[in-house]
């Protein structure tokens, strides 16, 4: 009896194979399951780690390893979370930058859309509540980090979400003439012109606040804005939209120094 008693015990509980493992085993697994493209596996190991082994250079690699998992597993609040996580808990390190910019790339990443990865739409008509925090997240990169390896790419993105922010701006606009709300309508256009000079979406604001002012009976503004718009026209200084950034690959290992997989 004690023995089949003793055995029901075992059966009742959950098997565990990293019982007993090291620091380096959980995060050597972890890191093996992630570039098998096993995340969520990857995630419950580098969780284990993080409970088990709180503090040490695997588990500081594990937080950025794990904020990537998320990241790569569809669940942007999580990246963004642990992400976030790092920065706090390792504000002085030198890789940091690597944090700011998952958050701008999950950000980033989360403004497409899924429907844009197999259909081509206008990401400049959707909310904008996700570019703008992307854009946010870049600049913050940007600023704090001017030399990083990532300042570049956030750069180019940061153009490319401006353009985006700025053509939103112009279809919110056109929504207010089509409804006959011609004065807010006008005045998104001319936040357009004030607040993105240098974007595509420029011309497009010039022509917007003309049907605005003519509509409005206020024709010695629409002549001011008609004249500005033929002279830049003239002149070539409106430019074409900012091509979208490449696609990027992530990487899962962010600083070699440390050696991790081979100890």
């Amino acid at each position: 009896m004690a023995i089949a008693l003793s055995g029901c015990g075992i059966l009742g509980k959950e098997f565990d194979e990293t019982e007993g493992w090291s620091a380096s085993e959980i995060y050597n697994k972890a890191a093996r399951e992630m570039d098998s493209a096993n995340y969520k596996r990857a995630i419950e190991l580098y969780r284990k780690l993080e409970t088990r082994y709180p503090f040490g250079r695997y588990a500081m690699q594990g937080q950025l390893d794990i904020a990537y998992a998320y990241y790569k597993s569809d669940e942007p609040e999580q990246a963004i979370a642990a992400a976030d996580r790092f920065i706090k808990l390792y504000p002085q390190n030198p890789f940091v930058d690597y944090a700011y910019y998952m958050k701008g790339i999950v950000n980033y990443n989360r403004s497409v859309g899924f429907i844009d990865r197999f259909i081509p739409t206008d990401a400049s008509q959707r909310d904008p509540g996700s570019a703008l925090d992307a854009f946010q997240d870049f600049n913050e990169l940007v600023r704090r980090f001017p030399d990083s390896k990532y300042a570049a790419d956030a750069r180019q993105r940061m153009l490319y979400l401006r353009s985006n922010l700025a053509k939103n701006e112009v279809h919110v606009a056109r929504y207010y003439m089509k409804r006959g709300a011609y004065v807010a309508a006008a005045n998104r256009a001319q936040y357009v012109i004030e607040r993105f000079q240098r974007t595509s979406a420029v011309e497009d604001a010039l022509e917007i606040l003309i049907q605005a002012y003519d509509a409005l009976g206020e024709e010695r503004l629409a002549a001011d804005a008609r004249r500005v718009l033929d002279l830049n026209r003239q002149a070539g200084r409106f430019i074409d939209d900012e091509p979208a950034p490449d696609e990027i690959s992530l990487g899962r290992k962010i600083w070699d120094y440390l050696s991790l997989d081979e100890n």
